[in-house]
């Protein structure tokens, strides 16, 4: 793709023919220059600020989070194919505020759609993850979305992750797309024994 003197005055026109198969655009294959970082910032119920004023518009946060990226070194970073700027995330990027449940025990399906209306079923490329909550030792749910890019669980969703959940070999969690995500043992919270 051959830039002209307009793309790089703005680069994010183009983003449209740019995109990947997946339908965002492909921000992995990208390698332009780091300009710095930039007043912007996403908050951990997954609100985006820029100059300490949230972003409203729902279409722009879909675009950001188009072009977001978790960099090696555990930043992010918004990148276009002319340059990377840093952003600050309080949490995780974004927030999975719907759920839905298919189907019973090891058989049962789930399927998460974020903040940004990202759709993905729980599974081997979508696995979920519980993490220590600091200062609780409560858990905390995580949803890979895009490579290196998470989803909290909202607080309300992982109460139903909770009822969907069985023990299996000892450990308390749930099952989606035929996999076992443990959260705890089982015996540590008396469930099972």
């Amino acid at each position: 793709m051959t830039m002209d003197h307009q793309d790089v005055a703005n680069p994010l026109k183009g983003l449209g023919q740019a995109r990947s198969a997946g339908g965002r655009p492909p921000v992995h294959l990208w390698n332009p220059p780091f300009c710095g970082n930039i007043d912007m910032r996403i908050a951990a119920d997954g609100t985006w600020y820029y100059l300490n004023s949230p972003i409203g518009r729902k279409p722009l946060v879909q675009l950001f989070a188009s072009v977001l990226r978790r960099e090696p070194d555990g930043s992010y970073c918004l990148v276009t194919p002319v340059e990377r700027v840093g952003i600050k995330v309080e949490d995780a990027p974004f927030t999975a505020v719907r759920m839905q449940l298919s189907g019973t025990g090891d058989a049962q399906t789930i399927c998460f759609e974020t903040n940004v209306e990202d759709r993905v079923t729980v599974g081997s490329g979508h696995p979920l993850r519980f993490a220590e909550e600091a200062g609780t030792g409560g858990l905390k749910p995580y949803v890979l979305v895009r490579p290196g890019l998470e989803a909290l669980v909202t607080r309300a969703l992982f109460y139903d992750l909770v009822a969907a959940g069985s023990v299996c070999e000892d450990w308390f969690g749930v099952w989606s797309s035929g996999e076992f995500f443990a959260m705890q043992k089982a015996s540590d919270i008396g469930v099972g024994v």
